[in-house]
């Protein structure tokens, strides 16, 4: 299973990406994370100690490891370089593991456009299309805030996108940029997680107000989340009721599978 996890920025992409990680470790399953935001968070989120932490580094601002691959600088727009760089060492070499999870930092490209043609742009595509061919895997993605990684066709190759959304407008009017843009480069398997939710008035409302996209679970609003985070724990071991949305969404997707 491969899934990539987006939605505007805030909504708790990596709070769900967590859930389901460690979900899916704990099912025996191997499991895959990649942290695709420049300013990555999902370790802390899966609760990886520091010593873990300390070795992760995103792909995309390894300067030498993209000059190596692809022979042109990071930034360099134009010119020659390698657009299918060998990149099938990268997650055993760059990732980390903990309570069954392996991590990885792709970082994020983020030059504007959706055409963008840069070495380190080569080499996340190359990485991400490795990875779909990685069998019996868990893959999950939390990808980068926002839309601009779908017109650069970044995940054009997963089995389905999970839209993360609040009960607001806002956030629905995302989701179906979102929609639109993936459906533009073939990916027609959306879902939407509902988060924060704090009633059933609020669940009611994303359920009537989807963009024609399957609600496959709520995640409850809940001041523990924030709490986990001050004592940097995992969301999955320190919130009950999160931890049981996240089975049930996982459930949701086996069954639509």
């Amino acid at each position: 299973m491969k899934l990539a996890i987006t939605g505007k920025g805030g909504v708790g992409k990596t709070t769900l990406t967590a859930l389901l990680a460690q979900v899916y470790a704990d099912a025996g399953r191997d499991v895959l994370a990649v942290d695709a935001d420049p300013s990555p968070c999902l370790a802390g989120a899966l609760g990886f100690p520091g010593e873990l932490r300390a070795r992760l580094h995103p792909i995309a601002e390894m300067d030498d490891l993209i000059y190596e691959r692809t022979g042109a600088k990071k930034g360099q727009v134009g010119g020659f370089f390698t657009i299918n760089p060998r990149v099938d060492d990268l997650p055993e070499r760059f990732s980390v593991t903990h309570r069954g999870v392996r991590l990885l930092e792709s970082g994020s490209v983020e030059l504007g456009g959706s055409g963008c043609i840069c070495p380190e742009a080569a080499i996340l595509k190359t990485l991400f299309t490795h990875l779909l061919f990685r069998q019996d895997e868990v893959l999950l993605l939390d990808m980068y805030a926002g839309v601009e990684h779908l017109g650069r066709a970044t995940v054009d190759f997963v089995d389905a996108m999970i839209v993360v959304v609040e009960p607001t407008r806002r956030s629905l009017g995302t989701a179906a940029q979102i929609k639109k843009l993936a459906n533009d480069i073939g990916l027609t398997k959306l879902y939407l997680v509902g988060n924060k939710v704090r009633n059933d008035d609020e669940a009611a409302f994303l359920e009537a107000e989807t963009p024609s996209l399957p609600v496959l679970g709520f995640l409850p609003a809940d001041l523990k989340v924030q709490e986990a985070d001050r004592l940097g724990i995992p969301v999955y071991d320190h919130v009950p009721s999160l931890k049981a949305a996240a089975l049930k969404i996982a459930d949701s997707l086996k069954a639509d599978a």
